[in-house]
């Protein structure tokens, strides 16, 4: 798969792709990369799909937003731009993981299928995530709304436990790799925190751009993995009430918060299945 790059929404893309076809487009989390996909891609190009990978705003080698803008609204609009200077269709599927599940749920309506893994949608999120183990494990999260954010992140180690806590017993050296390269200068490590400092208004909002809904209009296929130590999977309990009529979610046995990386034959297989041969 090859880089390439596209302009949308105001900043420069950079992309994996392959295959012909209906757009998918998969966005990648925290703290990770386009590489992500790399088992998943290829499944979606045999089903007839042109599969998309972005590396999202503000990682290399994607550029830092101009606006600054992180906040959920920017991702949003992100999303609806790439669909759009890519060529998507009405048959377009989206499907993100961790970060990029937020504008999966907010755009979910306006693609044939979506897929969301690892982080499920705020009314389902909030009463578990305030609970007492749950904090305990979200620590990272506190930790980025202060000034000391960008100094801990920096230690190779802090990335690198946060993989091993969170995907106990999978092997991340290849990942970890990626995601150096992604958001290992001061700017990009900025910018992958400023996600963060966004989500609980630490920086305020750029004003650029209007709020967004982020209950889905559309199905969703939900996937969590059973051993995630990010999000513990009883947070995903209850997950189906917060979600439109016609979705499904599954725990995906043996698997840590990067279920796609860690289990993919399974995973492939619930995405393939959900969202079907392009049409």
């Amino acid at each position: 798969m090859e880089i390439r790059t596209i302009h949308a929404n105001g900043v420069e893309f950079a992309y994996l792709a392959v295959g012909e076809g209906p757009l998918a487009l998969c966005l990648h989390g925290f703290p990770d990369t386009a590489h992500t996909w790399r088992h998943l891609m290829p499944g979606l190009a045999e089903r007839g799909y042109r599969a998309v990978a972005p590396f999202t705003r503000g990682y290399a080698p994607t550029e830092v937003p101009a606006d600054g803008a992180y906040e959920g609204a920017a991702l949003v609009a992100d999303v609806l731009a790439l669909h759009e200077e890519l060529g998507g269709g009405d048959d377009a599927v989206i499907i993100g993981h961790d970060w990029g599940a937020f504008p999966v749920y907010a755009t979910a309506g306006r693609f044939r299928k979506a897929v969301a893994m690892a982080l499920p949608p705020t009314g389902a999120l909030l009463p578990g995530f305030l609970e007492y183990e749950q904090l305990k494990r979200s620590f990272y999260v506190f930790l980025f709304q202060t000034s000391l954010a960008e100094v801990a992140a920096a230690d190779p180690a802090f990335l690198d436990n946060l993989w091993r806590d969170w995907s106990p017993g999978y092997d991340a050296r290849q990942d970890l790799d990626f995601v150096r390269r992604s958001i290992g200068r001061p700017a990009n490590l900025a910018a992958a925190i400023g996600y963060y400092r966004a989500m609980l208004g630490t920086t305020p909002s750029s004003g650029r751009y209007p709020e967004v809904d982020p209950s889905p209009t559309g199905p969703v296929l939900y996937l969590h993995g059973a051993q995630d130590g990010c999000l513990a999977p009883g947070v995903a309990k209850g997950v189906l009430d917060h979600l439109p009529e016609g979705s499904r979610a599954e725990q995906v046995a043996g698997a840590g918060h990067f279920l796609h990386l860690e289990r993919p034959d399974e995973v492939n297989r619930l995405v393939l299945d959900w969202v079907g041969p392009a049409s």
